[in-house]
């Protein structure tokens, strides 16, 4: 495993590497509010030995990326997902497969639709679909709301307040089929709160907007695409992932039984297995 900083359009971007390069290039994307530990380095360890080339980073505010004082976020998810193409580039790397988690996924979309020549195959967990009316899907649970709304209660400057906090989040998107960890979890976050340059600028990401130049246009899609969706999500239930089966002719949707909003430890082999189905053998293309 390879960890660099990348400079790109002006922007600092933490990167990490799993695998051989000469392999399949892989970019994960994460969601919001969290940075690239929140795709498990024995996930990348177990992508990356099914001959892939596994790349993670931190998206803005995240991370020991560049970040922006919280209120006001001068970027929009379209720019995230030029910046995601800034990673390829900065690795030579001509095309990938995209992998997008929540927010990652809608940044995935825009990215396959903007660059199509740059996306081999796209893989959608726990998302919505860009540019499609959702507004008749059921939303975001209303205990999960709840839970949300106590955020403004917290003091986003101690630290321990934040652990907490997102601690509690984790349990309040897991899904019914397994265990939530609570111990694994807290090492998680305290890890994630205690690297990053200014959590707090992570807030940034809920006022988030874009992706209005693609209204209507998720049908005109090239990249292959798969959908990975937990039955039990509470942010985004699984009708959104039906959706996005529906719009995008000849996607694959696999539905985690009891999953929710989360990539759990349980479900990796069963990802991984339709990940590898999905996207087949071919040859690595980097640039001149």
């Amino acid at each position: 495993m390879n960890e660099s900083i990348i400079m790109a359009d002006g922007l600092e971007i933490a990167t990490q590497v799993f695998g051989d390069p000469t392999h399949e290039p892989t970019l994960l994307i994460m969601g919001a509010m969290a940075s690239m530990l929140w795709w498990p380095e024995e996930f990348c360890h177990q992508l990356a030995a099914q001959g892939r080339y596994v790349i993670r980073y931190d998206n803005r505010d995240t991370g020991l990326s560049t970040f922006y004082e919280p209120g006001s976020p001068p970027y929009t998810m379209d720019d995230m997902a030029e910046e995601a193409m800034h990673v390829l580039e900065a690795y030579g790397i001509e095309s990938a497969h995209l992998v997008g988690m929540s927010l990652g996924g809608m940044i995935a979309q825009i990215a396959a639709l903007a660059h199509p020549a740059r996306v081999r195959t796209l893989t959608l967990i726990s998302t919505t679909p860009i540019g499609v009316d959702t507004s008749t899907l059921p939303q975001t649970s209303d205990t999960y709301m709840e839970h949300a709304a106590a955020g403004e209660s917290v003091d986003w400057t101690d630290n321990a307040q934040v652990i907490d906090f997102i601690v509690k989040d984790t349990r309040m998107i897991a899904g019914t089929a397994h265990r939530h960890d609570e111990e694994r979890t807290r090492n998680l976050v305290e890890r994630d709160v205690k690297r990053a340059k200014n959590f707090v600028s992570a807030t940034n990401h809920v006022m988030l907007k874009g992706g209005d130049a693609w209204k209507s246009k998720l049908g005109e899609l090239v990249a292959p695409l798969l959908i990975v969706h937990g039955t039990a999500d509470p942010i985004f239930p699984v009708e959104h992932g039906e959706l996005l089966a529906e719009t995008v002719e000849g996607a694959e949707l696999l539905r985690l039984e009891g999953g929710g909003h989360e990539i759990h430890p349980e479900d990796w082999d069963e990802i991984i297995s339709a990940f590898d189905a999905h996207t087949g053998a071919q040859h690595p293309s980097k640039l001149p």
